[in-house]
């Protein structure tokens, strides 16, 4: 099964307060995310960490959360992560790959996987005869602060915007947009599989506009 995370950032004092974490210093909140990943991850899974890993340049401190999370684990680099990936000593045969960019197939579905929000990403205006999305765009990033606001606004302008020039055979449709943050802190840190995303999404976006 792919699984999906992202801003995880292992050993940053600073993301608890960025982030309002309800942690007391970082060894706390490392080894609650490591309990939380290894709840859900299984030994054939493959976490696909959306960047921002670690905040270290240890290769020490890298190698003791690596070595003890389940799964296999891809890496789509962020901003933050050429803090530890080119140290000496970090062990990097123990991701499947590291990539800046990924469009991966989950089933019937395309994803497009990047560390930041892509707009207008590949295969958007991809759906089934029944209307279903069948691509999404996967990112991480802006964690939960002002630019994911900017980003939800995006994706209501987008789909709020009727084409009537018969694209996809249709006489009128509205344009996709189904964009996903995989904040770490939205999914109580544990990896999620696409199918759990879009329903957190969905419920996340449910509650946003009813306030």
């Amino acid at each position: 099964m792919k699984l999906y995370i992202s801003d995880l950032h292992f050993y940053h004092e600073g993301a608890i307060k960025m982030d309002e974490r309800n942690f007391p210093d970082v060894r706390t909140m490392n080894q609650y995310m490591i309990d939380q990943w290894n709840s859900k991850v299984k030994g054939g899974d493959m976490v696909i960490v959306l960047g921002d890993f670690f905040w270290t340049k240890n290769p020490d401190e890298v190698n003791y959360v690596l070595n003890r999370l389940s799964g296999k684990i891809c890496l789509l680099e962020g901003n933050h992560d050429n803090l530890w990936l080119k140290k000496a000593g970090v062990k990097l045969d123990r991701f499947e790959w590291i990539k800046s960019y990924a469009e991966l197939q989950d089933g019937q579905r395309n994803v497009i996987a990047s560390h930041y929000p892509v707009f207008c990403y590949n295969h958007q205006y991809l759906e089934n005869d029944d209307g279903r999305a069948r691509t999404y765009m996967l990112y991480g990033h802006v964690h939960n602060t002002h630019d994911e606001k900017l980003v939800n606004q995006f994706q209501k302008i987008t789909r709020s915007i009727v084409l009537k020039d018969g694209y996809g055979g249709k006489a009128e449709r509205r344009i996709p947009c189904n964009m996903i943050n995989c904040f770490c802190k939205f999914s109580d840190y544990k990896p999620l599989s696409l199918d759990e995303w879009i329903l957190l999404d969905k419920k996340r976006r449910e509650e946003m506009s009813a306030l």
